[in-house]
Parts: structure tokens; C-alpha cells; sequence
């Protein structure tokens, strides 16, 4: 069952190690713990990398679209456990270590709330699969899979 509460900013960079201006996810707006999250990121226009990619015509790069994707996904595992466990971990779980055919269908550009959806797939010894889809209102952004690896954070 989907948990109802709005998960904010302070509570997500207590389970993730992204910092601005790297963190790509503002809140998280669904939880069904182990199985599937939604969260939200409103692209503002004074972010960085706006101003060079492009100028005249700010898009946000897909590259930051799949971190944001895989940023999403580890707070399924991460808010996961934290549920489950009662207690936030110690360390971040899970990194980024791939995507397969993740597809771009549409830009993302200033101003756009980006909502961004992780499904868990499948896991095995560590690995974490996870289907994955961003969106601008109906508009789909991008859709694939990306697996992270669990591991431990360099102290």
C-alpha cells in the first residue's frame, strides 16, 4: 500500500549523499516501500548547467535526467529500509551503475516539474533493477531501466 505522506527535502538528504548542486530530486509524493516510488524535481532557470546547455535554449541534459531517475530509485531503497527498519542507515545503500535503453522522448526545460517514477524490477547479490520513467505533465521525458549496485560509502 502506497504510503501517503510527502517525504521533503531534509528527509531525502538524510537517506541520500547528494548535495545541491548535484541532488536532483526535491520531494518524494508516493511511497509503496520495495516496490515503487514517485518524486518531484521543478527545474529552475538559474541552475547552472541552464546557461550552457544551450544557450538560447536551456534543455536540461539527459545525462541529469537519468541521475535524477537513479537518485529516485535509491530513495526506494533507502526510504525503504528506513521503514522497514525503523531508523535512517548509516550509509548510502546503493549507486548508480547503469541504465539499459533508456530512451529521451522530450527535453526537459526551465520551469517543468519533472515527475520522476521508479518500479523495482528484480534484485539479486546486490544489484537493484529498477523500471524508470520521467514525465512533464502527460508528456513522457523518459523510460527505461538502470540497476544500482549496493555499496558502502568511502568514510
Amino acid at each position: 500500500m502506497a504510503e501517503a505522506r510527502i517525504y521533503e527535502l531534509e528527509e531525502l538528504m538524510a537517506v541520500l549523499p547528494h548535495r545541491a548542486p548535484f541532488l536532483f530530486v526535491d520531494r518524494v509524493v508516493s511511497l509503496e516501500p520495495g516496490r515503487q516510488i514517485v518524486a518531484e524535481r521543478t527545474l529552475r532557470a538559474d541552475e547552472a548547467y541552464f546557461a550552457g546547455h544551450f544557450p538560447g535554449r536551456a534543455i536540461m541534459p539527459g545525462v541529469l535526467v537519468a541521475e535524477a531517475l537513479a537518485q529516485t530509485s535509491g530513495l526506494l531503497v533507502g526510504l525503504s529500509e528506513k521503514l522497514s527498519a525503523g531508523a535512517t542507515p548509516v550509509q548510502p545503500k546503493a549507486m548508480f551503475l547503469a541504465t539499459t535503453q533508456l530512451k529521451f522522448t522530450r527535453p526537459a526545460v526551465p520551469g517543468d516539474t519533472l515527475i520522476l517514477k521508479a518500479r523495482g524490477d528484480r534484485q539479486f547479490a546486490g544489484l537493484h533493477r529498477f523500471e524508470v520513467e520521467a514525465t512533464v505533465g502527460r508528456d513522457l521525458i523518459a523510460t527505461g531501466t538502470l540497476t544500482l549496485a549496493e555499496a558502502k560509502m568511502p568514510v
